[in-house]
């Protein structure tokens, strides 16, 4: 069992937004560099459960997409001691029955990302972990319990879903969100990848909460604008906010499942290949699988 220390990636100003209390901000350095802000730790709601928050695009937006430093901020809250993040995102409708201001809890993903990089393990040493459930089963199954039976705040909630990732920064075309349309998947946006793949590889939970902004452009006669996207992802505030301080106090103090120890068996590298400075730059994720009392170089097939 683990205890569970609880992050929330999110747009800049949510904090606010989640009437975090006595918060204190950290400052970390990561082999990554900086993350995109300081965190903020504070607590939530009546039991004053901690909550570390970090804005995933920077304390004033300045980070797009593609720029958003993901391994520094993942990395920062693992090093600050999260074993549980549950993000938020933006995102488009594929589909005609989920409608902007509803919120969406996607149960897969599909990588259309072109210039990010996407794992930690790129310097010396290879992990081969499974990705096929992309977000935590059991955080997400908390999460999506709890929204569903919030309905005092009036929330329309979708329980799972296919987030396809596009790199952005601009929107789709109409030809690409047709595309996407034809291929079934649910809802779009720019920023659950590398997030995603990262925090697996870090061995923390992670779920997200999508709340929709726009249709894409696959509606006839339709445009996304920044300004309708800004508008509905205030208003969807209030609903994640909502839901958010529901699940921050039903997450168990104490709490383990299969991401936590996804790491093992999953390191293709032999131990002494492994360069000293990869070594000591990510002994936080792989210290004790490639101690001395441990075996490595796992083959794949």
């Amino acid at each position: 069992m683990y205890m569970t220390t609880i992050g929330f990636i999110g747009g800049s100003g949510i904090y606010e937004a989640l009437g975090l209390q006595n918060t204190h901000t950290i400052e970390i350095e990561t082999p990554f560099g900086e993350p995109a802000a300081p965190l903020t730790v504070g607590e939530v709601g009546e039991t004053g459960r901690e909550v570390i928050f970090l804005p995933r695009h920077g304390t004033s937006h300045e980070y797009s997409p593609t720029t958003v430093p993901y391994r520094a901020n993942i990395f920062a809250l693992k090093q600050a001691g999260v074993t549980h993040v549950i993000a938020s995102n933006a995102v488009g409708s594929l589909r005609e029955e989920i409608s902007p201001r509803m919120l969406v809890i996607p149960d897969q993903i599909y990588d259309r990302t072109k210039h990010r990089t996407s794992t930690f393990f790129s310097d010396g040493i290879v992990a081969h972990q499974q990705f096929a459930t992309p977000y935590c089963t059991e955080l997400r199954s908390i999460v999506t319990d709890v929204a569903m039976e919030n309905t005092a705040a009036d929330i329309d909630i979708v329980k799972d879903g296919t987030y396809v990732c596009i790199e952005g920064p601009q929107f789709s075309t109409r030809a690409e969100s047709e595309f996407y349309r034809s291929q079934g998947w649910d809802i779009i946006g720019m920023t659950t990848i590398p997030e995603a793949k990262l925090a697996r590889e870090a061995e923390l939970a992670y779920v997200t909460i999508a709340g929709v902004t726009d249709y894409d452009v696959w509606k006839e006669d339709t445009q996304v604008t920044l300004e309708e996207v800004l508008s509905n992802a205030e208003r969807n505030q209030k609903a994640i906010k909502s839901v958010l301080t529901a699940v921050i106090n039903t997450i168990p103090a104490e709490h383990t499942c299969a991401c936590h120890t996804s790491l093992a068996g999953t390191i293709n590298t032999e131990k002494t290949a492994i360069p000293d400075s990869t070594r000591e730059d990510l002994d936080l994720l792989i210290g004790e699988y490639i101690s001395e009392d441990t075996t490595g170089g796992e083959e794949t097939g």
